[in-house]
């Protein structure tokens, strides 16, 4: 550890100052020579042939500069996007994978497919001529409900799917599970729906891109995660164009959760389109384009099943899930219900044999993609939901039943492919009653009951798989990318050092964590440390952020390139001390002989490196400059418990959280301050599921009725209590710094513990998320009827 001890101080953001001051630079902030602005006209129905597109009044309109249709992207051989994760179905088949136009194509798959681009000399004016591009359709039939999907009758979204199913996927033993169930002294069983939820980040998507005649290249600003990633999709996959003649930079980001993750065909079309007029194209969402727009979360319909026998043993789960893919495959689409989801069914627990089954369909809404979480808080929803339910059905203590079945030896091999290599879940959860203060519940429950209240008490004991690793087991189960990261570090002459990370930060505050280490790996101020990221012509290369992957991943591979730059540093020292490099240990920022006073400062021994005078030319190179890449053998696992209290007014419906607790195991914690921001804001989004958020399409036309605040309830701050937050450590046995990942864990856990907190508190066994408070109203009045009969 160097002379600060940087890693575990609660130091604040390096990044909130220019943040705080207004000096952040998004991708809308760009402004660039003879820039031009992009609308696009977007389809009103959810499903239509395309009989037409008239755009000769538009091009007449003030300061329009171009419009192009799927027809002339058709005719420049611009490819559809692609999908990055390929799932081979129960019968070995490769999963049905439709084309993804930029521009759409005969026909219109969903409310806000795109149909047209509009650029003009302003913003309003793209947007007025917008208005005067007449699209005819023919409207046809849509399916958007999840359940309707493989209905007989059902509109066919793509001829490719003719029952509009993906693919049926399966994973774990079904024969070993069916047998289990057959002994069983008792199952549960439950049906319910994660709801589907629209990413609301603060920064809308944005995009602006402009063409150089000069050097044949292209230049993308882009509101997005991953930037290597989008660069390579769309240069190999979808434009054809040499890799090295694009650059693309993802500045200032104000939130993703995911859904900025992906190739969109707005960056596509912007890019494109750059060249076609020789200036600059620049788009920005508004609010209303990024609901109907941007790649949506969850949607699944379950039915879940646990086998107990007498004593409330687990001894097998069977889960059957039908996943909504939306009208196309996103990025990521088709790996977030299946090697994101069911491969975390074991939870905490040691059920003997899992078996799930997952049916991806086609509808006429959005793509649905990865959402802060993906697929790990469906998990969660489906386990906790079924273990709060089965202690309930057995009426044991739900943390008894838990504790029960908890696993307590690692490593620990679930039958679901997961190899968990750490974990003490007796602690977390222990913890968290004591904070939680469970044994005073009786109390604050008879007192409530005075009052004219209902109290209710739900837990959630989560596990997620963070950092998915690694490349190869991930290219076998159908990644089309691999999945590791990359490092640079550049000391500079005077001791200062430059990091370049493959990971991005769009609010996670990596320029103050990864400082944090690399100032104590070194030893010196943690100010003398420059983090860069985001953009593809600066950085080695990279994988982005996403998964809870930044400080497990990059974060290593950063502490690699450490690792040869202090090595190379003690064969200078060596060498300038006149000892063995044998001799040579490196603490406290300085090289230091063993057993002697004589020492070289880290700056001293890298001035050396630039100034070579007294340098072994003979062995090495001048410089201090190393790089990595990190491909993790394994996940991390995060995991913790969650403990929720609510209050419910029978009277209205409404439900009061009045408290919630959350004790995490996050392995070796950077910054305790960072995390704990981390866990509220995930937090909060997991109470959004649970209670208030909710995208609703109509089922007859088709449209988005949530497509507004005023009908998508985001929390406020008056919906989320005080938190009570605390952690457990037990370090990650497969990477140096024994760190595990916490961005998404808040909306992992919260949704199964505010449900398990409220339908203990009305006494039913389900009730359907957002439990708004209609819905809360009417099971307190269907309580109240069974009750009277």
């Amino acid at each position: 550890m160097g002379a600060t001890p940087y890693i575990g101080a609660s130091i604040k953001r390096k990044e909130d100052y220019r943040f705080l001051t207004g000096a952040g630079n998004y991708t809308d902030d760009v402004t660039l020579p003879r820039q031009t602005h992009a609308h696009f006209v977007r389809s009103p129905h959810a499903h239509a042939k395309i009989k037409s597109i008239k755009k000769d009044k538009a091009l007449k309109a003030p300061g329009v500069v171009a419009i192009f249709t799927g027809d002339d992207l058709a005719g420049a051989k611009v490819n559809g996007l692609p999908c990055g994760w390929l799932i081979t179905d129960v019968n070995g088949q490769p999963m049905k994978e439709p084309p993804h136009p930029c521009l759409a194509q005969g026909k219109a798959r969903y409310v806000g497919d795109h149909v047209a681009i509009v650029i003009a000399e302003t913003y309003q004016q793209a947007r007025d001529a917008a208005e005067l591009v007449k699209v005819d359709y023919e409207e046809l039939p849509a399916v958007v409900r999840t359940a309707e999907a493989r209905k007989k009758g059902a509109p066919v979204v793509h001829d490719i799917a003719p029952d509009n199913t993906c693919y049926v996927w399966g994973l774990g033993d079904k024969a070993a599970v069916d047998k289990a169930f057959a002994g069983a002294a008792h199952v549960t069983t439950l049906e319910f729906l994660n709801n589907r939820l629209i990413p609301n980040a603060i920064e809308p998507r944005a995009a602006n891109a402009t063409y150089s005649r000069a050097d044949d290249s292209y230049t993308l600003y882009v509101a997005s995660q991953n930037p290597h990633v989008e660069r390579l999709l769309m240069t190999a996959f979808v434009l054809g164009l040499p890799e090295h003649k694009v650059r693309v930079v993802a500045p200032d980001v104000g939130g993703g959760f995911g859904s900025k993750i992906y190739l969109y065909a707005e960056d596509v079309v912007c890019t494109w389109a750059s060249k076609q007029i020789n200036r600059p194209v620049k788009w920005t969402a508004d609010r209303s384009e990024s609901f109907v727009s941007d790649a949506h979360g969850r949607d699944h319909v379950t039915k879940a099943e646990l086998a107990l026998d007498k004593d409330g043993k687990f001894l097998a789960m069977r889960v059957t899930t039908t996943a909504n893919m939306g009208a196309y495959l996103s990025t990521f689409a088709s790996c977030i219900p299946t090697i994101l989801y069911a491969t975390l069914l074991a939870g905490q627990y040691t059920t003997p044999v899992i078996y799930a089954e997952v049916t991806a369909v086609f509808t006429n809404t959005a793509p649905v993609d990865a959402y802060r979480g993906a697929g790990r808080p469906e998990a969660t929803y489906v386990v906790e939901r079924l273990v709060e339910t089965a202690a309930r059905e057995l009426k044991m203590n739900p943390a008894e039943i838990r504790r029960r079945n908890f696993i307590k030896s690692f490593p620990y091999q679930t039958p679901v492919a997961l190899l968990y290599d750490t974990g003490n879940y007796e602690a977390t959860l222990a913890e968290a009653l004591r904070v939680a203060d469970v044994a005073g519940f009786p109390g604050r429950k008879a007192d409530a009951a005075k009052r004219g209240k209902l109290r209710g008490l739900g837990y959630a004991c989560y596990i997620e798989a963070c950092g998915i690793a690694p490349s190869n087991v991930a290219g076998a189960l159908g990644a089309r990318a691999g999945l590791f990261e990359a490092g640079e570090v550049r000391v500079h002459p005077t001791g200062k050092v430059t990091v370049f990370t493959g990971s991005h930060s769009h609010g996670q505050g990596h320029e103050t964590t990864f400082a944090q280490v690399v100032a104590d790996r070194l030893g010196i101020p943690i100010d003398d440390v420059d983090i860069v990221h985001g953009d593809t012509s600066k950085i080695l290369f990279g994988m982005g952020t996403y998964g809870s992957r930044s400080i497990a991943v990059g974060g290593t591979a950063i502490v690699k390139a450490l690792d040869k730059v202090v090595a190379k540093g003690k064969k200078i020292a060596a060498h300038l001390m006149e000892a063995a490099e044998a001799d040579i240990e490196f603490k406290d920022g300085a090289f230091v002989v063993k057993g002697t006073d004589k020492k070289k400062a880290f700056a001293e021994v890298s001035l050396a490196a630039y100034v070579p005078h007294n340098y072994p030319l003979d062995k090495l190179e001048p410089g201090l400059n190393e790089n990595a890449f990190y491909d993790p053998a394994n996940f991390t696992f995060p995991a913790g418990s969650h403990i929720c209290e609510v209050e419910v007014d029978p009277d209205t419906g409404t439900v009061r959280i009045v408290n919630f607790t959350a004790v995490d195991d996050f392995g070796k914690i950077i910054n305790p301050m960072i995390v704990e921001g981390q866990v509220h804001g995930g937090l909060t989004q997991g109470i959004g599921q649970a209670l208030t958020e909710g995208c609703h399409y109509d089922k007859d036309s088709g449209q988005l009725v949530t497509g507004s605040y005023l009908d998508y309830c985001m929390p406020r701050a008056d919906d989320v209590p005080a938190f009570k937050v605390g952690t457990k450590e037990t370090p990650c046995t497969h990477n140096p710094l024994g760190v595990k990942g916490c961005g998404e864990a808040g909306a992992i856990g919260a949704p199964a513990a505010v449900m398990n907190a409220l339908t203990d508190a009305l006494g039913t066994r389900d009730i359907e998320m957002p439990a708004t408070p209609q819905r809360i109203w009417r099971a307190c009045q269907d309580g109240k009827m069974k009750k009277a009969a």
